[in-house]
């Protein structure tokens, strides 16, 4: 709830009845793995709200920092005892549970320590974010990380230590990284409305989102002008400041 940009957003209405967060549930719950989710959410007094919603939705909830949210997606892993983690966010409503299926049988069966939708060249949308690791290179992660960033954005250390770890970075047939389907602002949360009004079918999938944008293309134009990543850039901006002061 403690967003800086769009405080709130993931108990924001999307369609009269329901928030951003049971799009993220719906989507993900689909998966074959969807059994195990949890909702890791902070201990604020703000986020209440998430727990009670989740409690109602029989979903799995853990508590922990709202500063350090490696410390807490390790100590929810922990609790919860997963061998295996997939990282998916709520403020990214479309995650495509056929993605993520595809994400973990790949992980199952190749020798990597981390998969990741993402990278410097990604090719999926921007808010299709899928993350796949063991709970030993988190573990490593949470031992290691000193960066502010490596603990604000949870996989940040693997990404800055390709050296360390196995790294595979997975794209889709296309590049649509210019797509953007996250919600960080007030535009985003418009956008995902348009989309919901627009495709009532369950799951939502990325080729479904396509084959609207390519039917009415001005909806993309709802919330182009935002600089990709934008959070991760100030993280990395807060990094800079870390490391001047330990000079």
């Amino acid at each position: 709830m403690g967003s800086s940009r769009l405080p709130g957003k993931v108990m924001m209405q999307i369609d009269g009845k329901n928030p951003l967060l049971y799009y993220a549930i719906k989507q993900n719950k689909v998966s074959k793995y969807g059994k195990n989710l949890v909702i890791a959410t902070t201990t604020k007094p703000e986020d209440d709200i998430i727990e009670e919603y989740v409690k109602k939705n029989n979903i799995m909830i853990f508590r922990g920092s709202s500063e350090n949210v490696l410390d807490r997606y390790y100590q929810c892993a922990k609790k919860f005892s997963f061998s295996i983690i997939v990282r998916l966010t709520g403020d990214n409503p479309f995650n495509d549970p056929t993605v993520i299926d595809a994400m973990i049988k790949k992980y199952q069966n190749n020798s990597f320590d981390f998969i990741s939708t993402g990278g410097d060249s990604r090719y999926y949308p921007e808010g299709i974010g899928v993350e796949v690791f063991s709970f030993d290179i988190l573990e490593d992660a949470w031992k290691n990380a000193i960066l502010p960033s490596e603990k604000e954005h949870v996989t940040s250390y693997f990404y800055n230590n390709p050296q360390k770890f196995r790294c595979h970075f997975e794209k889709c047939e296309k590049n649509y990284s210019s797509f953007r389907w996250t919600v960080d602002r007030e535009d985003d949360l418009q956008m995902v409305r348009e989309i919901c009004k627009r495709i009532k079918k369950s799951p939502i999938l990325i080729k479904d989102i396509i084959n609207l944008f390519e039917k009415e293309s001005q909806l993309r134009k709802i919330n182009s002008n935002h600089i990709p990543n934008e959070g991760y850039i100030k993280s990395l901006k807060e990094d800079e400041d870390f490391l001047k002061s330990k000079n």
